[in-house]
C-alpha cells in the first residue's frame, strides 16, 4: 500500500499565446476543466498502474458523490478524505502558453483544514503538495517517507523544510525547486542533495536526475508529441513509487516513470491519459528495452 498526502482539487487549464506579465493582459484561447490535485493525481496514476493506494486529502462538500468522487472509486483509489463543511474544494487554474511556460494560481478552500488534522502514522507515504506544519507531521511520524514540495515550496519556512528533509527517504524536486530550496536553507545544491539518501530531479524535456550514495545518473525524458505538460511531474512520481514499492531499482524506477510522464502529457488533463501496466510496459520496451522483473 502507498499512501499519498495533499491535495484533492479540480484544474482550470488555459492556453494563452504567451504569459503577459506584471501590469498586462492578453487573451484566453482554450479553458477546460479537469480532475486534478497534486495528491490525487499521483494516487490516481498509482492505482492505474495497479497498485493499492490510500488518498490522505480533505475536500468541500460539493466533492461526495461528485463525478471526481466516483472516478477515484472506479480507479480502486481507497480514499481517507475529510469533508470539510462550507468549503469547496480546491481548485487550481493553470495558464500555458504557446512556449510551454506555465504559470498556476491556487485556492486552497477545503485543503486550508490541513493545518488542524491530525497527521496519521502511515507505513509507505509520499507528501504532495499540502500544508507545511501537516507535511511535517506526517514525515516524523510515518516508517518511510518521500516528498515533493512543488509548488507549495513558499509556503514553507526554512525550519519546516530543514525538519522534512532530515526525515525523508526520498527527495522529489525539479530543478526550480532545488534552486529556492537551496537558498530557503543557505545551503549549496551538492550539500542539500547529500542530506538526503536519494533524491530525483526532473528537468522537463531535458529529462531526469538520480541522485544516490554520491553519484548522478541521467535518464533521458520519453520523447512523444506533447500536448500539455501540466502533470508530468506527478505522473514521474506514480510511476517512480509503483516501482519502487514493488522493489525494482532506482534507475529503473526513474525509467518507468519517464514513461508514465510521456503518456500524461499527451493529452490536456493530469488523468485523461495515465497508462495501465501492460501500456507502461510497452511503450518502456520501445525506449529502454526489456524491462526483466519490472511489475512481474
Amino acid at each position: 500500500m502507498i499512501a499519498v498526502v495533499g491535495h484533492t482539487a479540480i484544474d482550470h487549464l488555459f492556453r494563452v499565446p504567451k504569459l503577459p506579465g506584471r501590469h498586462n493582459s492578453t487573451y484566453i484561447t482554450e479553458h477546460s476543466v479537469y480532475f486534478g490535485g497534486g495528491a490525487a493525481n499521483i494516487a490516481a496514476g498509482i492505482a492505474t498502474l495497479g497498485e493499492r493506494c490510500q488518498l490522505v486529502s480533505l475536500v468541500g462538500d460539493d466533492f461526495p458523490g461528485s463525478d471526481y468522487d466516483l472516478w477515484l472509486q472506479r480507479l480502486g483509489v481507497e480514499q481517507d478524505a475529510a469533508v470539510v463543511k462550507g468549503a469547496r474544494t480546491a481548485t487550481a487554474y493553470v495558464f500555458t502558453d504557446d512556449a510551454g511556460d506555465q504559470e498556476t494560481f491556487f485556492e486552497w478552500g477545503a485543503s486550508a483544514a490541513f493545518s488542524g488534522l491530525e497527521a496519521p502514522a502511515l507505513d509507505f507515504v509520499h507528501m504532495a503538495t499540502a500544508d507545511p506544519d501537516f507535511n511535517v507531521r506526517v514525515a516524523q511520524k510515518s516508517r518511510f517517507a518521500s516528498f515533493d514540495p512543488g509548488q507549495d515550496l513558499l509556503r514553507y519556512t526554512p525550519e519546516q523544510l530543514g525538519i522534512i528533509l532530515a526525515d525523508i527517504d526520498i527527495l522529489f524536486s525539479n530543478n526550480h525547486e532545488m534552486d529556492r530550496m537551496c537558498g530557503m536553507l543557505g545551503l549549496e545544491r551538492e550539500d542539500l542533495i547529500a542530506s538526503v539518501p536519494m533524491t530525483v530531479i526532473t528537468r522537463g524535456a531535458e529529462g531526469s536526475i538520480l541522485c544516490m550514495d554520491g553519484e548522478e545518473y541521467h535518464v533521458p525524458a520519453v520523447r512523444v508529441e506533447a500536448v500539455d505538460p501540466t502533470g508530468a511531474g506527478d505522473g514521474y512520481r506514480a510511476g517512480f513509487l509503483t516501482a519502487f514499492r514493488r522493489g525494482v531499482a532506482p534507475l529503473d524506477c526513474c525509467r518507468v516513470g519517464a514513461v508514465v510522464a510521456s503518456f500524461v502529457v499527451e493529452r490536456p488533463g493530469t488523468q485523461t491519459n495515465l497508462p495501465d501496466r501492460d501500456r507502461m510496459l510497452a511503450r518502456y520496451r520501445k525506449v529502454f528495452g526489456e524491462p526483466g522483473e519490472i511489475f512481474v
